[in-house]
């Protein structure tokens, strides 16, 4: 059947594939405490010791790190997380660099990750990054090192509910991903985003039956090897 090619520049990895994609590493130092709950006079927050760390995590995962981008800010900003000139930046060394992948040092908002693959990348042009924080980070690197079938299940059902409010242009190969027919079919518009939300929405009731169904296994077991050893 017909389907539609990957991104131009990358395009996001089935489950517990491991791929060598080139990432940029971003991070914001917040300089102020106002309703963060952090103590008056603590130790300052160090950016270069926090980039180290998610760069050891990026290459558990995988991933290259081509380089890094860190920025100073009071807090970070609702729509983009970091400023339209530092986004520039990132965006030119991942155009320098060929990276495809940009790993953001904190947790961004659904519209903080839509405003910055819109940012990085270049729609008209047919160019598409992807961007990732620390949380989904963590999470591939759990999916591609879970062992048993109620981990493998219970990381898989973390990744599709995390994605689900995240979906974007660059999110909606899902039928790479789960076999299903018909998705590529359709172009990569507002159409093919409702349909991979469709899918996700599906695979994550399915997942939480198959959890409920192992959970009921197990304990069927445990029972069971409780009343053979009386």
């Amino acid at each position: 059947r017909p389907s539609l090619p990957p991104p131009p520049l990358c395009s996001q990895r089935p489950l517990g594939k491991r791929e060598t994609e080139k990432c940029v590493l971003v991070g914001v130092h917040v300089t102020s405490t106002a309703g963060s709950g952090i103590p008056a006079g603590s130790t300052p927050f160090d950016i270069d010791s926090s980039l180290d760390e998610l760069e050891a995590l990026a290459d558990t995962a995988g991933m290259e790190v081509a380089g890094r981008v860190s920025q100073s800010l009071s807090s970070p900003l609702n729509g983009t997380y970091i400023g339209t000139g530092k986004a520039k930046e990132v965006k030119s060394l991942m155009a320098e660099t060929g990276a495809c992948v940009c790993v953001f040092d904190d947790e961004l908002t659904p519209a903080q990750q839509r405003n910055l693959e819109a940012a990085l990348g270049n729609e008209k042009e047919g160019k598409y990054v992807k961007v990732i924080d620390r949380t989904a980070l963590i999470l591939d690197i759990f999916s591609q090192h879970a062992r048993t079938r109620e981990g493998k299940l219970q990381v898989e059902l973390a990744l599709y509910s995390y994605r689900l409010p995240r979906l974007t242009k660059m999110w909606t190969h899902l039928e790479r991903q789960s076999g299903a027919g018909g998705v590529g079919l359709r172009g990569p518009g507002e159409t093919q985003i409702e349909v991979d939300r469709r899918l996700i929405r599906d695979k994550v009731g399915a997942l939480k039956k198959q959890i409920a169904e192992v959970k009921n296994h197990r304990s069927r077991q445990r029972l069971g090897r409780k009343k053979l050893a009386v």
